[in-house]
């Protein structure tokens, strides 16, 4: 693999930063017109910081590449692709070939800027992403990253995936990038159960016998995978009293959060209570994601609690 490299245009750009390259089929458009922001389904909301602007008063250069970084991470999600282990699904890696930068405007401190990333051409073996920063629908800064898709112990480059080549495809022709499934604890138990482990046991320090209960078995359960097959998200569904269903364990991988997949699982547990004659839906919330469950349309009943060590609100919506 060659060496990592960058090229700035425009008359606020001066040279720094690095990128990456690879190469897949065609989707999106070609960057020979400025970008739009209605060419990108994906963007990513940012605000500037006093650190990131210069003695211009303006943002600092090389700080634009960080901002598409940011954007890229946040597509990966939008994707449905936590990236270690979608590259180990993969069975290789993105790798940073080129970055092209072009300024257009400044942003200033305090500005609410919103970046866009799409999939502009995938080759062989190579991927290059189009970005763009627009304070509204005011264009700022446009660029390419250009990756290249290779084995990573030796660095040598391979064919991109057909079935990430899909993905793709499916994200950019407004498909939806997860899908869930509601079954047994037989069913689904293995793939819920690990989600659990790693968001309850591992990352909150749950102790293992508090999350694991005999209540699994005649539970409800919720699977959310993404398009490669691989587990996201879960949640249960169990009946409390007669005429009232209650949710609980629901939990997302940390790299997918902010991504809709709670919602989805949610979504279908809630129609699944409604579709055995549930009349209303409890559940307890972490204080923490109250708000999640607030937009969801529950309300809370009670004073706060402790449940496993960890504040809690019970909450309820009817059906």
């Amino acid at each position: 693999m060659t060496n990592d490299t960058t090229t700035t245009t425009g008359s606020t750009g001066s040279t720094t930063g690095t990128t990456s390259t690879a190469s897949a089929p065609t989707t999106g458009t070609s960057t020979a017109t400025a970008p739009r922001r209605a060419d990108f389904r994906h963007l990513e909301r940012l605000r500037v910081r006093w650190a990131e602007v210069d003695l211009q008063q303006i943002v600092f250069n090389g700080h634009y590449l960080l901002y598409f970084d940011t954007a890229v991470s946040g597509w990966w999600r939008a994707l449905g692709l936590p990236y270690h282990a979608t590259m180990q699904a993969l069975a290789g890696d993105f790798f940073v070939r080129k970055s092209t930068v072009e300024y257009h405007a400044s942003a200033r401190y305090d500005d609410i800027i919103d970046v866009g990333v799409r999939a502009a051409r995938i080759g062989n073996s190579s991927m290059a992403l189009d970005c763009a920063v627009f304070r509204g629908d005011a264009l700022l800064v446009s660029g390419e990253l250009v990756y290249v898709f290779a084995n990573p112990a030796t660095q040598t480059s391979q064919p991109v995936p057909q079935a990430f080549r899909a993905v793709l495809r499916a994200f950019e022709a407004g498909e939806p990038m997860a899908t869930v499934q509601v079954g047994d604890w037989a069913t689904l138990g293995a793939e819920a159960g690990a989600i659990r482990k790693t968001v309850f046991v591992d990352e909150q320090g749950i102790p293992a016998e508090l999350e694991w209960d005999a209540g699994d078995a005649d539970c409800v359960h919720a699977v959310a995978r993404n398009r490669l097959g691989l587990a996201l998200a879960t949640g249960r569904l169990l009946a409390s009293e007669p005429g009232v269903a209650k949710i609980g364990r629901m939990a997302v991988l940390p790299s997918l959060r902010g991504s809709r997949l709670g919602r989805q699982v949610l979504d279908a547990l809630m129609q699944a209570a409604g579709a055995r004659g549930d009349a209303s839906v409890l559940l307890h919330a972490q204080t923490s994601a109250a708000p999640f469950y607030l937009r969801a349309g529950f309300t809370p009943e009670g004073a706060e609690f402790e449940e496993a060590g960890i504040p809690h609100l019970a909450m309820r919506r009817m059906l």
